[in-house]
C-alpha cells in the first residue's frame, strides 16, 4: 500500500495547527498569504494551485504554470472538508485511518464532493478559531500539506510570531 499520510500522527497534526494559530487574518493577510504561497511556487516551478478564503469568501487565488483545472476542482473538495470540520485535510485523512473508519461514509459524504487528500489547512485566530483556509493543489497530498505548513509559518515568521 502506497503511504498517504506521510506518517503523521492526529496528535502531531493537532499540536500544528495549534503552533500555527494566527495573531489576526484580514483580507490584506489573507491575501499575503496567497502570495507567499505563489512566490514560493513560481521560485520553485511547482504546478500547483493556490487558493485562501476567509470562511467560504475566495480572496486570493493563483494557478501556476503546470496546474491544471482539475487543480481547482481538488481545491473545491478540500475546501468543503476543512469548512466542515474546522481542521486540515491531512488531519481528517490521518484520524480516520488511526479510527480505522471510513470517513465519506461516517459524515454521510461523497468523495465526488468532498476529499481528505493534504492541501487544506485552516487558518485559526487565536481568540477567534476557525477564520479561513489555505488551500494547495497540484502535489502529492503530503507535499501539498507540507507546503502549506512552509506558508503559514513564513507568514507567521514575517509577523515576528514565528522563528
Amino acid at each position: 500500500m502506497v503511504e498517504t499520510t506521510g506518517g503523521f500522527t492526529s496528535e502531531g497534526l493537532a499540536l500544528e495547527e495549534r503552533t500555527l494559530m494566527l495573531p489576526s487574518l484580514t483580507q490584506a493577510e489573507a491575501i499575503e498569504i496567497g502570495e507567499i504561497a505563489k512566490k514560493i511556487g513560481l521560485d520553485r516551478s511547482l504546478p500547483i494551485a493556490v487558493e485562501v478564503r476567509l470562511k467560504d469568501w475566495v480572496v486570493f487565488h493563483a494557478s501556476l504554470p503546470g496546474s491544471t483545472p482539475d487543480n481547482d476542482a481538488w481545491i473545491a473538495r478540500k475546501a468543503r472538508v476543512t469548512m466542515a470540520t474546522g481542521h486540515s485535510t491531512i488531519f481528517e485523512r490521518v484520524l480516520a485511518q488511526e479510527q480505522g473508519i471510513d470517513w465519506y461514509q461516517k459524515n454521510s459524504l461523497s468523495e465526488q464532493t468532498h476529499a481528505i487528500h493534504g492541501g487544506a489547512l485552516p487558518l485559526n485566530v487565536t481568540g477567534l478559531g476557525f477564520m479561513g483556509i489555505l488551500l494547495i493543489s497540484g502535489l502529492p497530498q503530503v507535499q501539498d500539506h507540507l507546503l502549506g505548513v512552509e506558508v503559514i509559518a513564513e507568514f507567521l515568521a514575517r509577523k515576528g510570531e514565528l522563528s
